[in-house]
């Protein structure tokens, strides 16, 4: 199973994914071989969005435990995935529906439909999302800015609650 990942994906890409997301070799052929069973087009993508091995690999980079930034420290390097920053950034881009670097009410409850389904009223929804933006909303434009996300979550242990022990 890991020589078919590591005979499909060369020894430079696999350097720079290493590189690119604090994994070892071994995490990076296992998801390798685990990503291309859920290749069904056989493409080297997941088709619902498209997502090539190299980008699932960024994702789920993320993820990792904080702790595992020791082993794969380069001070010149860029900042890890899975350091506080990044982690606050890829959680935000998932509100930030538009990309407008904002979450407005209406991201806001798309988001939390998608969450909860059909669980909670659209009444209720919109209540939460309303008292959600009122509470974080710093500059009164009725939207949620990065600088007022990191704010909120300041007091919130990011790195615990953003982190899977899936590749150990």
């Amino acid at each position: 199973m890991g020589s078919r990942a590591s005979t499909l994906l060369r020894d430079e890409e696999l350097e720079e994914i290493k590189k690119e997301t604090g994994c070892e070799f071994g995490q990076i052929t296992r998801l390798y071989s685990r990503f291309t069973s859920l290749d069904k087009g056989e493409n080297g993508t997941l088709r619902e969005d498209q997502v090539n091995f190299r980008g699932f690999m960024r994702t789920l980079a993320h993820f990792r435990p904080i702790e595992d930034n020791e082993k794969s420290k380069d001070v010149n390097g860029p900042e890890p995935l899975n350091s506080r920053s990044n982690k606050l950034h890829f959680a935000f881009r998932l509100y930030d529906l538009d990309k407008d670097d904002k979450i407005s009410r209406d991201e806001l409850l798309q988001v939390l439909r998608m969450m909860v389904g059909v669980n909670i009223s659209d009444e209720q929804l919109g209540s939460i999302a309303d008292r959600t933006i009122q509470e974080a909303d710093q500059d009164g434009d009725s939207a949620i800015s990065f600088t007022e996300f990191v704010k909120v979550l300041e007091k919130v242990d990011v790195e615990q609650k953003m982190s899977i022990r899936f590749l150990h």
